[in-house]
């Protein structure tokens, strides 16, 4: 009880904090007024320590705006890692990559495990639902599980996938099928620590982007060695291309990957990236996910939460439960203590 409250009061704390940075203030009056931000502007916020009570003004602000565009509505995102099996592209940070020999013995979701969960989703009122593959999974096949989805579960809410690379046929059948978003996004070192080519990646963007489906555009995976300038020109590339969705992701260092014994970034320089994407959004996309979630990137201006369960490239294990034990509890009770009301 005295952690809650604690929250409680932390949360209202944010809330009435006066500003008193100059490049804070400037900043929330840019977001709020929905002028786009320069690199330099970015880069310039991003230079805060994310343990100053600057950051925490900047965190503030960007409360301030969340709260604006989205009047006070949060929405939760639930994700499915389908198929538990090595991967040929070896992408550095990922759990997945077949040269890491991490995975030892291939699992796959069934689709009555499937369609279980998203009913599950679905009656705990989440948006969004995404069933994420490893890159060769097949579109026929993933477009077939998703048509059985929606026979067997009904509902206004959003089905997904995050596959591998689309043309515009394959996404059209997708969307026939009743996909009604994709997440795919051009990674933070596209082409150095992955095994893409950049041109495929933005092929894929291009090509989502002008189907019928939604876009969800994350600035991922972000690690500390990643400086100011990436992340700005990633948030900028995020604002290109998303539509009403997009958020933030940390690099979760997995033991056995080349990036695995890299530092994670703290929570604080999380939430404070997320802080920057909400201003920097201003009412371009009303809809931002922080993951790993926590409580203090809602407070700074996410609105949506991630629960995860299946094959996940930032675990070493196929995840029976939920990464790293979130309940739609705890979710909800983070969004709650911040003013933000869950919409289905």
């Amino acid at each position: 009880m005295e952690g809650i409250e604690r929250n409680q009061n932390s949360g209202k704390e944010m809330i009435g904090r006066i500003i008193q940075s100059k490049r804070v203030l400037e900043a929330r009056e840019k977001a709020l007024a929905g002028i786009a931000f320069t690199k330099e502007e970015l880069i310039m916020l991003l230079d805060i320590d994310p343990e100053s009570d600057e950051a925490e003004e900047l965190g503030a602000a960007a409360g301030e705006v969340a709260r604006k565009y989205t009047g006070g509505k949060a929405r939760l995102w639930g994700a499915i890692g389908v198929d538990y099996r090595p991967c040929d592209m070896n992408c550095d940070f990922c759990s997945l990559g077949k040269k890491w020999g991490i995975v030892k013995e291939e699992k796959e979701v069934t689709l009555e495990e499937m369609i279980r969960q998203v009913r599950y989703y679905v009656e705990n009122e989440f948006h969004y639902i995404l069933l994420r593959t490893t890159e060769f999974y097949s579109p026929e096949r993933l477009g077939e599980i998703v048509k059985n989805i929606r026979k067997e579960v009904p509902g206004e809410y959003e089905l997904g996938c995050n596959i591998g690379e689309l043309d515009s046929d394959k996404a059209e059948y997708l969307y026939q099928c009743g996909a009604r978003i994709a997440y795919h996004c051009l990674r933070l070192r596209e082409g150095q620590d992955t095994r893409f080519e950049i041109s495929d990646r933005i092929r894929t963007l291009d090509v989502i982007r002008d189907s019928k489906m939604k876009l969800g555009f994350w600035v991922e995976p972000v690690g500390p060695e990643h400086t100011n300038k990436e992340i700005a020109e990633k948030i900028l590339q995020t604002l290109e291309y998303c539509t009403d969705v997009c958020g933030v992701m940390a690099r979760v260092p997995v033991e056995g990957t080349p990036l695995g014994n890299y530092a994670q970034i703290s929570e604080k320089r999380l939430a404070q990236i997320t802080a920057i994407l909400r201003l920097a959004c201003g009412d371009k996309a009303t809809e931002i996910c922080t993951h790993p979630a926590s409580e203090l990137a809602v407070r700074y201006g996410a609105n949506v939460i991630t629960l995860e369960t299946g094959a996940i490239p930032r675990d070493a294990d196929f995840v029976e439960e939920y990464w790293e034990g979130l309940h739609v509890g705890q979710a909800r009770e983070w969004l709650d203590r911040n003013g933000y009301q869950v919409k289905s």
